[in-house]
């Protein structure tokens, strides 16, 4: 079992790469096709840009209305730094003592939108943080069924030989790898 200091690292490498890869989202990309089904470049920066902000609010016992997506403005990866800041903040604040921080659904949302993004981006993923990835893989091990998949996750697919770690996220969450 990690350390919540652990945690905090590790959603902290996560948030920092990601990030990374919002700062070479050329403009002209921006209505380029994602390997999320009916979303462009803008669509996936727009989620990845508020979903730390959301996951702040869940940590501080708030309400979170998934339905609707802010605009990431004209600087996305500023915003997103910031909103990253907030959860980082939300979360050392909000953390059991003792205890570990929740962070395996952040690991898994993060993991899956950084590979989203930098495939769509042209951009390898073997570089990344793997334990992020891997720690994101295993929550949805345990909890994505093939019953509860719903629209956001296709079946899974198979991921190639030699796959990375955000190659195998990827393909459990249905993307075609």
């Amino acid at each position: 079992m990690m350390k919540p200091d652990d945690d905090a690292a590790l959603l902290r490498r996560g948030l920092d790469q990601l990030a990374g890869l919002l700062d070479y989202v050329p403009d002209a990309a921006l209505s380029d096709p994602t390997p999320c089904p009916r979303w462009s470049v803008q669509d996936l920066v727009d989620h990845i840009v508020a979903a730390p902000s959301r996951f702040a609010r869940m940590a501080r016992g708030e309400a979170v209305d998934w339905s609707e997506t802010p605009s990431a403005g004209r600087e996305p990866a500023a915003q997103f730094r910031s909103h990253a800041e907030d959860l980082l903040r939300a979360v050392d604040d909000h953390a059991v003592p003792g205890g570990s921080v929740p962070l395996d659904w952040q690991s898994a949302e993060l993991a899956v939108h950084t590979w989203d993004l930098a495939t769509a981006l042209g951009r390898p993923t073997t570089d990344l943080d793997a334990e992020v990835a891997e720690r994101g893989l295993a929550f949805m091990r345990a909890g994505l069924t093939d019953d509860n998949r719903g629209p956001a996750f296709a079946p899974e697919q198979p991921a190639p030989e030699g796959a990375d770690a955000y190659q195998r996220i990827a393909a459990f969450a249905g993307r075609s790898v």
